[in-house]
């Protein structure tokens, strides 16, 4: 989990094109799953106390977001995921998504840090898959 200390502090501004950034701070990147497997995600990094803001990433709700710290782009190679950065980072405060069209499933306010960890999120997310596996082979 990333504190906000360690993302820097910064002022919430408005770049007038449906995206929120944050002056003196360092975007933070989004790792995109589908929503089956997003969901066990958040189930099990919430009981482990390492989720951070999860975002709604469309309207049909088919696919979630997880904020992860910068940098994490450019060596995400998870099958099934994908990892982008994006031109805003979440506060501390109750705030709006920082990529316009999406909503929060897990908003900052109630997040245990305002990024997830990416190795964190990378083992919740395989666990999240072994599980769904598991499952599917029962029915």
């Amino acid at each position: 989990m990333t504190t906000a200390e360690e993302l820097g502090g910064g002022v919430p501004m408005d770049t007038g094109l449906g995206v929120r950034t944050v002056s003196g701070g360092v975007p933070c990147d989004l790792v995109t799953v589908p929503a089956r497997q997003g969901l066990e995600a958040v189930d099990i990094l919430r009981l482990r106390d390492g989720l951070g803001p999860v975002l709604l990433c469309d309207g049909d709700g088919d696919t979630l977001g997880f904020l992860v710290p910068p940098g994490t782009a450019a060596c995400w190679d998870l099958p099934g995921s994908a990892c982008t950065q994006t031109p805003g980072r979440p506060r501390t405060v109750a705030q709006d998504p920082p990529l316009a069209g999406t909503g929060w499933l897990v908003p900052p306010e109630w997040a245990f840090g305002v990024a997830t960890d990416a190795s964190l999120l990378r083992a919740a997310l395989g666990e999240a898959a072994r599980t769904i596996e598991a499952a599917d082979r029962c029915q």
